[in-house]
């Protein structure tokens, strides 16, 4: 299969020919029944000559061309409706009736706050034309009304209030939210690439449009991504505060699988500085080594790292509920833990030579001895909770 991606320079083109490429080159093996020979690009230095010789050949044309900043109201027009115009009449000229994907906008509703806009009726437009196309060839059309998109490679402080929203604040910049309670249809870069790969293997999803609302339905005229997400600014602010604070609080809020938190933290961090993609740990020296928090969860413990120094002993004390893995990534120690007034004691030899995990368990005091005259021990910890001085459930005793 060829591949014709045009606006492949832009965000939403940038990110389907890079996952395009990779199916093409074996990187990516998700898809297996889906075979790419060749992944051709247009954008706007490329040649009306190289349009055409793509447009002979392709097999699917993404048209992600478009104009939505013109200097003139002409050029929505322009880039929306006369760009779209080009690549039909190529593809006319060569008889190549290849499925073609419209990438559109809400905004072509003219609904609400839309009814007005030249952008919105320019890609109205361009709808009709692609439709009207569809009718005259036969080809399969695919027109798709985004709502608003998020991710990697997105502008900032140009038509994404997400990407200036992250750009400022991983920069230390000032954000302006007029109304906290504005809620915003997003939807994620990666679960459009996902969509766009459905609708190579003909399995898009279907749509028609109920005012602003997006009503899945199979024999649909339109089409669309299948997940997006609701979200208010306050929301998205709020969760970008948390973000930033990370590096001091080590706590990483819930980031649930599909959820939009963890798709906009992605995002996040794809605007984050060199200066901030590093940043220090505070370590707890003293004469027996360094014990230093790494990460600390919600509602899924903390991780921390400990350094022992040869023949060091450390731990000697033990918790109600509280339990932790040790586990040894580099030299030789042994584990031992008793269950509190008893002296039933369990003993582990552990290396960093045969990685594994031990538990400590509730009610049994524990400590772990280096058992090398010369070499550190480095033990990655895990605790089912973060530490809270005000309750630590860790109480003193010898093993």
């Amino acid at each position: 299969m060829r591949i014709l991606v045009t606006g492949a320079n832009g965000f939403a083109g940038r990110n389907l020919v890079e996952n395009l490429r990779n199916i093409q080159q074996g990187k990516n093996r998700t898809r297996p029944g889906l075979l790419i020979d060749a992944v051709d690009t247009y954008d706007v230095d490329s040649t009306p000559q190289q349009l055409d010789a793509c447009c002979a050949q392709a097999d699917f044309v993404f048209h992600f061309a478009g104009v939505n900043r013109p200097k003139d109201p002409a050029g929505f027009y322009e880039g929306n409706v006369d760009a779209l115009s080009t690549v039909l009449d190529a593809l006319k000229r060569h008889g190549n009736t290849c499925p073609v994907m419209l990438s559109g906008s809400m905004q072509a509703s003219l609904i609400g706050r839309y009814a007005e806009g030249e952008y919105g009726r320019s890609k109205k437009a361009g709808e009709e034309l692609l439709f009207a196309y569809g009718v005259q060839t036969g080809a399969k059309t695919l027109v798709y009304r985004f709502p608003n998109l998020f991710g990697k490679w997105c502008r900032p402080n140009y038509n994404s209030a997400v990407a200036t929203f992250c750009y400022n604040i991983a920069h230390d910049l000032p954000i302006t939210v007029s109304d906290p309670a504005v809620e915003l249809e997003l939807l994620y870069i990666d679960d459009l690439v996902e969509e766009m790969l459905d609708a190579l293997e003909g399995r898009e999803h279907r749509c028609e449009f109920d005012g602003l609302r997006t009503v899945m339905t199979p024999d649909g005229s339109y089409c669309a991504a299948p997940v997006t997400h609701r979200v208010t600014l306050g929301e998205i602010v709020s969760l970008l505060e948390s973000f930033r604070a990370q590096p001091q609080t080590l706590l990483m809020p819930s980031i649930p699988s599909g959820s939009f938190a963890k798709k906009l933290y992605s995002t996040y961090l794809s605007y984050l500085p060199a200066e901030k993609a590093a940043f220090p740990l505070r370590m707890n020296c003293d004469a027996r080594g360094s014990f230093t928090e790494l990460l600390k969860t919600a509602d899924h413990g903390q991780f921390s790292v400990n350094i022992s120094r040869p023949g060091i002993t450390k731990g000697q004390h033990w918790h109600n509920t509280k339990w932790e893995f040790f586990i040894v990534v580099s030299g030789h120690a042994l584990i031992r833990q008793r269950r509190i007034g008893s002296d039933e004691t369990l003993e582990f030899d552990v290396s960093g030579e045969r990685i594994e995990a031990v538990h400590m368990l509730p009610g049994y005091t524990h400590n772990i001895i280096n058992l090398s005259d010369t070499q550190d021990l480095v033990t990655l910890m895990w605790a089912n909770e973060p530490f809270d001085p005000s309750h630590p459930d860790t109480f003193w005793e010898e093993v």
